[in-house]
């Protein structure tokens, strides 16, 4: 706790912490325009320097002094007012004034938390409201920030979120009817919460395309283009900036598609009935507001008149906000919000016996909640013999809760369009790396000046220019551009693997993973559950089948559970369908259970089936770990009713409801869970023959007490076919792999020990040492006598090593550990530092809640490791957005064989092709009847083949909602191959990032070389040379950032930052090696070359060829194309450069184009790019110094990369 104080509440922040969201508020006020601290300073600046330009230097004598000074001081109030436009505490700092008081205020600073977006100046807004008739109008202040409004509390002195009325006792909700006093309190609520407009504001092209192109790197981008426009490259700065806007535009296009794509997942306005005023009147969903109680149904919104019959009324209408279900019950499929495909029963507070309790919308509250965004797909309207609350549409209904974006949908939405920021690369390396490079560009725009100035004739505008030229040249203008290239290249593949990225940026983040994190039900093992038998029948250790089980417990499997019938379909957990299949009885739609085959029931029962009526569900909760219900039967030739309680649950929670326990009751399941099972525990008891009203009073407590014992129902789900071989492979290809369950420590390990994760024999799970202490121990999962104190974990001699390689190491001890969620918690509050030296060795964590399974997640990212997390369902939302990689399945989808569906498209567009040439000759036959009707037919029928091509394209695009959205990557299968195929792509894509880092820093410091000593020898290049050279290059960058990944993981790993040994190493030797060859080439062309007439080289003069100057040009292609050639990686991680056909061929074209321009092979090209033709002695020593640069550069790079090239799994 003391951790999170000192965290959240820094003496420099105005007020602590708002919510999870915003961080800090501090109120604002504009200066005057013309005392901003952008404006201000600078008109001062340019007045003094005017009078001190005109009264002491001189307009006349000075003229590029003056100019020179008010250009800097121009760019100065430009790159201030870029600050402004940047940074929000610069432009709080240069506009604004602080206020104390947020009613005097005109803007507020909102600082959001960590993750969620960028700070913000938004506008703050001031109302006054008349409340009653002698009441003096009250002030109301409010902002609105993130689609989320928040309003002043002036006794706090804070401001707060909207409050909503989802805390209030059940009851409250019961007895509301809504808005019945008047207009004017339908106004205030409307005033007070807005309408329920969830809305995605699209900006024009246009704006965003601004937005863009004042972001810092496009404007230094566009700066060294016009640096170029001055000194004559007008050719290659035209060809540059046309490159770089129509990148920026084809991004911009993307970004508004991606818009389009979010605002669809808002709700469209349809009527909807409300009661108000006493009365139920129809109005647009949009304009419901908190507290209004509505109708709702599976066909509501199709009503209208005007789509009553239309081909609309096929689809369902997502409920418009979160309302809670007073009457009636509903089925709901909230797969657009969790990803889980299982429809969801919801149940009206009615049936609740505790009204007095509060509701709790995050927890037990959830079945009675209806959230915005999810689909009603069966309603059961209240009985028509009830005195309650009924609408004229017979829907069911409920009371509004939250609208607009406060939603479960809208939050959602939120997090999509302001969660994580968006980094692209490690922003503090490549600031640090372009400052090593700086080091150089100093130094030879320093060389530039100081000898340039020694020639008193030569232009300082020029010169000035020339070393701005210098250090601008220090960051390449195409270096976004080439990351981009690699970035989207992936991004394509992954696409290609059935994988969809929703986020980029991260991709190069999986070729550094340290820890993959798996969820193990559904992700690692089948979805598909087996019944085993029941366990436990006569105390006794063996399975029963479900087929010879007593009659108490066949009818506590066929009883308990929650499952409903949907058009003959069961709806509902796949554990509980197993177990009705399973016991062969089915579920009729009035909850009645019956045999369907009566044979089955043991002999003595009724000859007839018994069919079992359900009268009250006690749902299960993932607190509570059980569930109960309450079933009859009337027996036939009776009129009376016979009760039954069932129970199911987990072992050791219904272990203390059960009145006869076996002896050997923990031994039975503890067996079982270690062989991997999962096992759940039956409980009932005979309650006989009760009212209806004596049922309603049954509380739950009641329920649960008492019960008889009615053995243990053993589930096994096998481990999915892949499983083991993924596992192996990404073990193999240093990774650590852990596990996170909300599955019993027993059946996680087990599991664990199958994938060869851990060894059984060794494995410790952290527990206590008995229910009413505190003090906890590690204990053997096999053994429960063999325990070791807390710090053991931490002082084992061995880091992680897998059970094969400690067979190899007899003499080794090492074991492998297992946490609880239980067990982090309480190492997280009074053991963190313990639990931060271990917690990357646990191979294991179990019973883990979702909240918990996010915040290992956020631990092991905080101690520095690269972390992905893998998991199919809800409870892995949190951990999945919260990871370096989360990788969500779609267990839901059918897995489609990509190749099958491939021919089945082949063979539609085959069809398409021969129904098309149908159409054209039907045509060409002429005007006859029978010509024209079977051309109809055709074109009908090739309309119908063309959309059917067009939907299964779009059944292959995973659209919102398909899985949890707010996962990265998406697979829409359920193997997790597609994880091993991330880490290809992930690693491809990092080292190609990494060798253009180092391509760029060769090719930029042998730029500031040309650009400073060569510069002032007058040696430049023509326009036609540097377009040339550009383009070379441009086709090298564009075929080295489309590399593919090889089929298998390498077990080397590739290095992670771009700031290491061998990088700056081989930078400086390569770089060394050719500045070299480049000095030496060009003392002897200068030793060829007739001797200069003038002291100072003539820098205005136009380009002239010249030995030098050739000799220059052909060595610097020649350095740029060795430069590739030498840093291209290759294996281990992606295509060879022999196996990269288009950049092989693009290399060796700019080398062939280097060789022919040196051996003059094609005089004419020679002539046209003004090469000047050499000696045959000078071209030998040329081609020499050029395959001499080559091989020297490359064995040094492979020996540097052998020495200092590997890089090393992160351990704790």
């Amino acid at each position: 706790m003391s951790r999170e104080n000192e965290k959240s509440s820094p003496e420099n922040r105005p007020r602590p912490r708002l919510n999870d969201e915003i961080e800090s508020i501090a109120a604002y006020k504009f200066r005057p325009f013309l005392i901003h601290l952008n404006i201000a300073p600078f008109f001062a600046s340019y007045l003094i320097w005017f009078l001190v330009w005109s009264q002491k230097f001189g307009i006349e004598e000075y003229p590029e002094l003056g100019m020179i000074i008010t250009v800097l001081i121009g760019l100065l109030q430009i790159v201030t007012c870029l600050f402004c436009y940047w940074f929000v505490e610069f432009r709080v700092l240069m506009q604004c004034s602080r206020v104390k008081d947020p009613e005097k205020a005109e803007v507020v600073k909102v600082t959001p938390t960590a993750n969620n977006g960028f700070s913000e100046l938004v506008y703050i807004y001031h109302k006054f409201v008349i409340k009653g008739s002698n009441q003096a109008p009250e002030k109301i202040t409010w902002f609105k920030f993130q689609k989320t409004k928040y309003i002043y509390d002036a006794d706090k002195k804070q401001f707060k979120a909207l409050e909503f009325p989802i805390n209030n006792p059940l009851s409250y909700y019961l007895e509301s009817k809504g808005f019945s006093l008047s207009d004017k309190q339908i106004q205030d609520a409307v005033s007070y919460f807005d309408l329920n407009k969830m809305v995605m504001d699209i900006p024009k092209f246009i704006e965003l395309f601004i937005e863009r192109a004042t972001a810092p790197f496009f404007v230094f981008q566009v700066f060294c283009v016009l640096l170029w426009c001055l000194d004559e490259y007008w050719y290659y700065s035209v060809f540059t900036l046309f490159m770089l806007v129509s990148f920026e535009c084809t991004l911009v296009q993307q970004q508004l598609k991606n818009m389009q794509m979010i605002r669809q997942m808002g709700n469209k306005p349809f009527k909807i009935l409300v009661y108000r005023l006493r009365k139920w009147v129809r109005i647009n969903s949009d304009e419901l507001v908190p507290g209004d109680i509505v109708s709702v149904s599976r066909n509501f919104g199709l009503q209208n008149a005007n789509v009553a019959n239309s081909t609309a009324n096929n689809q369902n209408f997502s409920l418009p906000c979160d309302i809670l279900l007073m009457r009636g019950q509903c089925i709901v499929n909230e797969s657009m919000l969790t990803g889980e495909s299982v429809p969801v029963i919801k149940e009206p507070i009615e049936s609740r016996n505790d009204l007095k309790t509060e509701l709790d919308i995050d927890n037990d509250g959830k079945l009675h909640v209806l959230f915005g965004g999810t689909v009603i797909v069966q309603h059961t309207p209240p009985p028509k013999n009830d005195s309650g609350m009924r609408a004229q549409d017979n829907g069911c209904i409920g009371y509004v809760l939250r609208t607009g974006f406060n939603t479960s949908q809208g939050k959602l939405l939120r997090t999509i369009m302001y969660s994580v920021k968006r980094v692209t690369a490690n922003n503090l390396e490549t600031f640090m790396f372009i400052l090593f490079l700086l080091i150089f560009a100093i130094a030879a725009s320093s060389y530039v000046w100081i000898e340039g100035s020694k020639d008193p004739s030569r232009n300082r505008y020029k010169l000035l220019l020339e070393c701005t030229l210098i250090l601008t040249s220090v960051i390449p203008p195409e270096l976004p551009i080439e990351l981009a290239l690699a970035v989207n290249t992936s991004l394509i593949s992954l696409v290609k693997l059935g994988i969809f990225c929703t986020e980029p940026f991260r991709i190069p983040f999986a070729g550094k993973l340290d820890i993959c994190c798996f969820d193990k039900t559904g992700t690692l093992t089948s979805d598909d559950l087996i019944v085993e038998g029941v366990a436990g029948i006569d105390d006794k250790m063996e399975i029963v089948s479900v087929k010879e089980i007593p009659q108490e417990t066949l009818y506590t499997l066929a009883t308990c559970h929650t499952l409903m019938n949907l058009d003959e379909e069961l709806i509902g957990d796949p554990l509980e369908k197993v177990t009705l299949q399973a016991i062969e009885w089915s579920l009729t739609k009035g909850d009645v259970v019956i045999a369907k085959k009566p044979k089955s029931l043991a002999e003595g029962a009724l000859s007839k089936t018994v069919g079992w009526k359900i009268y009250q569900k006690f749902y299960f909760s993932s607190a509570l770990k059980r569930m109960s219900v309450i079933a009859g039967h009337t027996k036939p030739g009776s009129s009376d009713t016979n009760y039954i309680a069932t129970c199911k649950g987990a072992p050791e929670v219904l272990k203390s409801m059960i009145k006869d326990l076996p002896s050997n009751f923990d031994s039975i399941y503890l067996h079982y869970a270690r062989e991997g099972a999962r096992v759940l525990c039956l409980g009932y008891k005979d309650l006989g023959v009760l009212s209806h009203q004596e049922i309603r009073d049954l509380n739950r407590e009641k329920v649960e007490s008492g019960l008889n014992f009615a053995g243990f129902v053993v589930f096994s789900s096998p481990l999915k076919p892949d499983s083991k071989s993924v596992i192996k492979e990404i073990m193999n290809a240093s990774h650590h792999i852990t596990m996170i369950t909300g599955d019993n420590p027993l059946t996680a390990c087990h599991v664990a020990a199958k994938l060869r994760l851990i060894d059984k024999k060794k494995c410790f799970v952290l527990e206590k040492e008995n229910n009413s202490s505190n003090i906890w121990s590690w204990r053997s999962i096999l053994d429960e006598n063999d325990t070791k104190n807390l710090e053991f974990a931490a002082n084992q001699t061995h880091r992680y090593l897998s059970p094969s390689k400690l067979r190899e190491l007899p003499n080794v001890s090492y074991n492998y550990l297992c946490l609880t969620g239980e067990g982090f918690d309480y190492m997280y509050k009074n053991e963190y530092n313990l639990l931060k030296k271990i917690i990357a060795e646990v191979k294991v964590f179990a019973r883990v809640s979702p909240k918990q399974k996010e915040q290992v997640v956020t631990m092991l990212k905080k101690l520095g490791f690269y972390t992905l997390m893998c998991g199919d369902g809800t409870n892995d939302v949190g951990a999945l957005k919260h990871a370096d990689v989360g990788v969500a399945l779609l267990s839901s989808n059918t897995n489609i064989d990509n190749a099958e569906l491939e021919q089945k498209k082949k063979a539609k567009l085959t069809e398409a092709k021969q129904l098309s040439m149908e159409v054209n000759t039907s045509r060409l036959r002429g005007n006859n009847l029978s010509a024209q009707s079977s051309m109809i037919n055709a074109q009908k029928k090739l309309a119908d083949v063309l959309k059917e091509i067009e939907d299964a394209e779009q059944a292959q695009i995973v659209k919102l909602g398909d899985a949890s959205i707010a996962s990265p990557f998406t697979y829409k299968q359920s193997s997790i191959q597609c994880v091993c195929d991330i880490i290809k792509q992930g690693r491809c894509t990092l080292v190609t990032t990494l060798q253009m880092f180092k391509i760029l820093a060769l090719n930029a410091l042998i730029l500031a070389y040309s650009q400073s000593v060569l510069y002032l020898d007058g040696i430049k290049l023509s326009d036609g040379q540097a377009t040339m050279q550009g383009l070379l290059l441009a086709g090298c960058f564009l075929f080295i950032s489309r590399s593919k990944p090889l089929k298998n993981l390498s077990s080397t790993r590739p290095l992670p930052n771009i700031f290491n040994l061998y990088t700056i190493l081989t930078v400086l030797g390569q770089f060394s090696v050719h500045l070299s060859c480049l000095i030496y080439l060009v003392n002897e062309a200068y030793a060829r070359s007739p001797p200069k007439e003038e002291k100072f080289a003539n820098l205005e003069a136009e380009f002239k060829p010249s030995l030098v100057n050739s000799t220059v040009y052909i060595i610097s292609l020649s350095l740029q194309v060795a430069t590739f050639a030498i840093n291209y990686k290759g294996h281990p991680f992606m295509e060879s450069l022999r196996e990269n056909k288009p950049l092989l061929y693009s290399i060796m074209f700019s080398a062939g184009a280097v060789f022919v321009l040196a051996g003059r092979l094609m005089p004419e090209l020679s002539d046209q790019f003004q090469i000047v033709d050499f000696t045959d002695e000078f071209r030998k020593i040329l081609l020499t110094v050029i395959l001499i640069d080559f091989f020297v550069s490359f064995i040094l790079d492979r020996i540097l990369e052998f020495m200092f090239g590997k890089a090393n799994l992160k351990s704790s």
